[in-house]
């Protein structure tokens, strides 16, 4: 294949408004399973904020034009040109115009899952970024908003199910014909990226739900025919989301019909399409026998996030794709305060802060840092990153901790009226704040413009004699690929001052409020700042970053004795977690440098310490407890080194710190699991599901070091199980512990699961992940299994990205050929599906980091990439990124 041409880069500076406005648009979209025809009439009109005398450009992606008409009329050859990525009218009349497009596309032959898809026999969409440009020619960016009616059309018998964005408006059979029709009007205008149809043979629930104002809603899940059984708990989670956000936001529904689809085959986990959310099935289907307790908090979260996507992404929408954090950012920001509502808010901040140092933090600190606000992008769906929604929903929550709940809420109500129906920037959002609280909020800006993650540094000082603590609080934003210079950020830093005898001093610095937002949250906004806390009768413990308020890497002088206080007294939940993993964290990499220079790591005893401080504390939720006894991730330890990073050295130290903390806590672990394993009915609610949370977590430290019978607890709960979170659980305690029992679980979790693609899903990720050495050839002799199929996303996830992001290990063997088999796998995937393809290489994204000879192997993978021919722009645009700088 020829190489494709380099993609040029969009330039925020370069937006210009578009030059013609759509108003309506109505499709007639004739389905067939290799020739759909699809026939789009506009209503346009110039945009009064565009150029005069602009030509009409329209977008597509391999389209073939069939037929064009311009207000009922054929254009003559010369008054257009249309290729399979652009129609051009280049002399259109200045008025209102009526255009009509007709093209054919073949949903069947689509391996790359955007535009119009047939994903195991059932017709789907997906259309954010820019896959609309794959049904229709049309302006494809997200500030033309439009209202739009849909005629889909299709034979009875392969699509009974015909669903569209809106409301249903008429349906029925096509006389004379094996087809019938419907009709969906969608009142609310839109951009193209949510427009949404579906149809196939589906099964279907559905339910009522009265809105605050008296409204009802049909709300309807579609599932595939025989799955309808295990969507309940997806309905659920819906009907809570839309009443919290009535709630919590004052939003209200503003359809008649919600309606959610799960299909088999999806490039994301889910798509907020207007009234037609598109869902990976993984996202909507659990029953006890299938889903985890992981598995049934992320169905509540990501049908959360979409339903949440409303308002804060559909009815106020994103002027341009830099923008994405508008929407995704805030989104996330709404369902991680859901969820900490719906559940356990300390253990849900923990996950959250976890999540974002592990996958968020690395891009920061590698070649694909970019801000929260981009400004330069060759191809957009590669922005759809953690930082765009991690740290984007970090930033949202900081501008709640400067601005105080009420402070918040009246800026959201303001973002709501003031531009609902919009196409909004972060610009918009931001002064919406400021002009409803009188906050000057332009330092603050900058957490959107400029990348890296700020070094916070604090040191202490006590003066007896006056009775004065003191904080010496600095910062550094690191330089990033194409910000060397950066400009000292706005950091709310939640502080408390604990006394000797545990409790809470008051936190209010010498300057009152002057630096402060709230009590205890310390403003720093100079490279460096001194807060005196003047009153104490004796030394206080600085608790550090509350709730991790601020996304910062914090470095301080506290001793070692001084975070095992917090670790037992600290009355912020995170903090006392963040306490215990720091002092892992310090153990961790001393003992990685040990292990490569041949020297034995010193004991844990503190760690051990700390560990039964938190199993004998019954006060404490089970689900906390069980994120205190979790050891810090290779990711985490890797991150802290830095640079020169053996994966095997760090390995080595982590499991010799899991097996010590087995070893001598064996008797609590023990009598913790048995009186946590108490029979009865499954339950997936967050006091059952945090019991099980450490009831497991005892069980993996005690099999870890093969004491107090581990092993053959492990296979005793692997038979006995009467769900999934325990049998899965115990299955990768043998996988990862016990050689000789893994093969005969692993051979009957297969025979038990054979027919349940999602749960196969879980038994080919957890050999991708078992760090030895025949990982690799296990791995490539699954690519051949009958459960493996590469033209599945998730199954592709699964064992290959498992592999490549959670098996450090083997991933980067110092022989190179995990990076060879990655890089090989992405070149595959690449002429197939390029947006799974750029996902993968996200597994380089901290290659710089490695030790030489694993570097070197990771950059010749990386080179060999990028010197293929015919690369799509979305590997093209990753893997010059990964290199470059």
């Amino acid at each position: 294949m020829p190489r494709q041409a380099e993609p040029q880069p969009v330039r925020l500076v370069d937006y210009r408004p578009p030059d013609w406005l759509v108003d309506t648009v109505h499709l007639d979209v004739r389905l067939d399973p290799a020739q759909t025809r699809i026939r789009c009439r506009l209503g346009l009109r110039p945009n009064p904020a565009g150029r005069p005398d602009a030509p009409l450009i329209l977008d597509g992606d391999e389209l073939t034009l069939e037929r064009l008409t311009l207000d009922g009329a054929d254009l003559p050859a010369g008054a257009y040109d249309a290729s399979p990525s652009r129609l051009t009218l280049h002399a259109p009349p200045r008025r209102p115009l009526s255009l009509e497009v007709e093209t054919v596309v073949d949903p069947s032959a689509n391996t790359k899952l955007m535009g119009l898809y047939r994903s195991s026999g059932t017709y789907c969409t997906q259309c954010e970024a820019e896959g609309f440009r794959r049904i229709t020619y049309f302006p494809d960016r997200p500030d033309v908003l439009a209202v739009y009616t849909t005629r889909i059309e299709a034979e009875m018998e392969d699509a009974p199910v015909l669903l569209g964005n809106g409301n249903p408006v008429e349906a029925g059979p096509i006389p004379g014909t094996s087809r019938h029709y419907a009709v969906w009007h969608d009142p609310w205008p839109k951009p193209c990226y949510l427009f949404a149809l579906v149809g196939g043979r589906l099964d279907r629930i559905t339910e009522p739900f009265v809105t605050a104002s008296g409204r009802t809603v049909e709300l309807g899940i579609y599932v595939e025919a025989g799955k309808a059984d295990r969507t309940a708990y997806a309905m659920d989670s819906l009907k809570r989301s839309m009443r919290w956000d009535e709630e919590a936001f004052g939003c209200e529904y503003d359809l008649d019909v919600f309606n959610i689809v799960a299909v088999a085959d999806f490039n994301m986990g889910a798509m907020e399409n207007k009234g037609l959310n598109v869902f990976n099935d993984k996202y909507v289907l659990a029953s006890p026998e299938t889903a985890t307790d992981a598995d049934y908090a992320n169905i509540e979260t990501i049908i959360a996030h979409e339903y949440f996507h409303n308002w804060t992404g559909n009815r106020i929408t994103c002027r341009d794709w830099f923008q994405l954090c508008l929407k995704e950012g805030l989104t996330v920001f709404r369902d991680q305060e859901f969820s900490s509502d719906q559940r356990s808010r300390p253990v849900k901040r923990i996950a959250d802060v976890r999540l974002l140092k592990s996958h968020q933090f690395p891009e920061d600190g590698g070649p694909l840092a970019h801000p929260v606000r981009p400004d330069t992008y060759r191809e957009i769906n590669n922005f759809y990153t953690a930082t765009v929604y991690e740290k984007g929903a970090e930033v949202v929550r900081m501008l709640k901790t400067l601005l105080g709940p009420q402070g918040f809420r009246a800026g959201m109500d303001l973002y709501f009226e003031r531009h609902d129906g919009d196409a909004a920037t972060v610009e918009d959002f931001l002064a919406c704040f400021a002009d409803a609280t009188g906050t000057d909020l332009t330092q603050f800006a900058l957490w959107y413009a400029q990348a890296g993650t700020p070094e916070v540094k604090v040191d202490t000082s006590w003066d007896a004699e006056r009775g004065i603590f003191e904080l010496l609080v600095t910062q550094n934003v690191p330089p990033t690929p194409g910000q060397p210079v950066k400009k000292p950020m706005v950091i709310p830093l939640s502080v408390g001052l604990v006394g000797p005898d545990g409790a809470d001093l008051p936190a209010v610095p010498e300057e009152g409020s002057a630096g402060a937002a709230a009590p205890g949250v310390l403003v720093l906004r100079e490279p460096a700042r001194r807060f005196a806390f003047h009153g104490m009768t004796a030394r206080p413990v600085a608790s550090l970053n509350r709730g991790f308020s601020a996304p910062v890497r914090l470095s301080s002088d506290l001793s070692a004795n001084d975070l095992m206080f917090l670790a037992r007294h600290d009355s912020d939940p995170f903090n006392r977690f963040d306490a215990a993993q720091t002092l892992a964290l310090g153990h961790l990499v001393a003992a990685t440098l040990a292990v490569r220079a041949g020297i034995k790591p010193s004991e844990p005893g503190s760690l051990i310490e700390a560990a039964s401080s938190a199993l004998a504390d019954t006060s404490l939720d089970p689900a906390f407890v069980a994120q205190a006894l979790a050891v810090p991730s290779e990711s985490d330890i890797s991150r802290e080194i830095g640079r020169d990073v053996d994966p095997d050295a760090v390995h080595a130290a982590r499991r010799s710190l899991r097996r010590a903390l087995g070893a001598a806590l064996a008797p609590v672990l023990v009598s913790t699991y048995e009186r946590l394993a108490i029979p009865g009915p499954y339950s997936p609610d967050a006091a059952s599901a945090g019991r099980r949370a450490l009831k497991n977590t005892c069980l993996d430290l005690l099999a870890e070091a093969h004491a107090g019978d581990g092993i053959a607890r492990a296979e005793a709960l692997y038979r006995a199980a009467d769900n999934m979170t325990d049998r899965f659980f115990a299955l990768s305690i043998l996988a990862h512990t016990a050689p000789v029992e893994r093969e005969p679980a692993l051979a009957d979790f297969y025979e038990r699961y054979r027919n349940d693609p999602l749960v196969i899903d879980k038994w080919l990720a957890l050999q991708a992940q078992i760090a030895e050495p025949q990982t690799l050839e296990r791995v490539r002799g699954l690519t051949a299994h009958p459960a493996f199929s590469m033209g599945n996303p998730n199954r592709v996830r699964s064992l290959i990205g498992s592999f490549a992001t959670a098996n450090l290990t083997q991933m980067h063997r110092p022989d190179g050929a995990g990076h060879a088999f990655v890089a090989d796998t992405v070149l595959t995937l690449d002429r197939r599906n390029p947006q799974v393809a750029a996902r993968m290489l996200a597994a380089f994204k901290s290659w710089r980091s490695l030790e030489p000879v694993r570097r070197a192997s990771a950059e010749a993978a990386l080179n060999r990439i990028a010197g293929q021919e015919g690369l799509s722009p979305d590997v093209s645009d990753i893997v010059t990124r990964s290199l470059a700088g």
